[in-house]
């Protein structure tokens, strides 16, 4: 029996200071649903990324693909985990900003979680957006121009937000909806 997600392709985009459940438990949602989901950086291919367990280390995961080599073409929605770090270092790569943004103007899916949304910032995908997040964004969110509201998951178009670990659930359903439809 096909599986719903069969044949989508999913990028996460990701670096050191990953909120490690914020990766796992939607990459395993999604591959349980029968998604392709590839962990793309701004590290090499081979590089390992460290997670982390709110601030405690924890797993490593391997980059499966350079930012600098993927194309949004080759996907079908992309995921935005948070941890403090890991979208402030994103916000410093010129390519993973860019890769972010054309995920916007090919109005595909992008699902931010936690501090992943502070990256659509830099993306120019947040002005006019109804948007949630870690409560410590709202106010950069507010000034980049989107709605801010305090709720689990916010689904605006294709951009899907949500706030913290405890909103996974929600988050992964959105994200699933918005995947079977597109």
């Amino acid at each position: 029996m096909a599986k719903p997600l069969q044949d989508k392709r999913v990028a996460v985009l990701m670096t050191d200071g990953v909120e490690q459940v914020e990766y796992e438990q939607p990459r395993r949602f999604l591959e349980e649903q029968g998604a392709k989901v590839t962990l793309v950086s701004p590290k090499h291919q081979g590089d390992e990324i460290q997670g982390f367990q709110h601030m405690a280390p924890g797993s490593k995961f391997k980059v499966e693909l350079d930012v600098r080599d993927a194309r949004p073409a080759d996907f079908d929605a992309l995921v935005l985990p948070g941890g403090v770090a890991n979208p402030d270092q994103l916000r410093l790569h010129t390519e993973a900003i860019t890769f972010i943004r054309e995920f916007g103007r090919e109005n595909k899916p992008i699902a931010a979680i936690c501090h992943g949304p502070w990256t659509l910032i830099d993306a120019d995908l947040a002005k006019g957006k109804h948007m949630t997040s870690w409560p410590s964004l709202e106010l950069d969110l507010r000034n980049a121009g989107a709605e801010w509201s305090d709720q689990e998951v916010v689904v605006d178009g294709k951009l899907i937000t949500s706030r913290k670990p405890d909103d996974i659930p929600a988050f992964n359903q959105a994200l699933q909806q918005a995947l079977a439809a597109a």
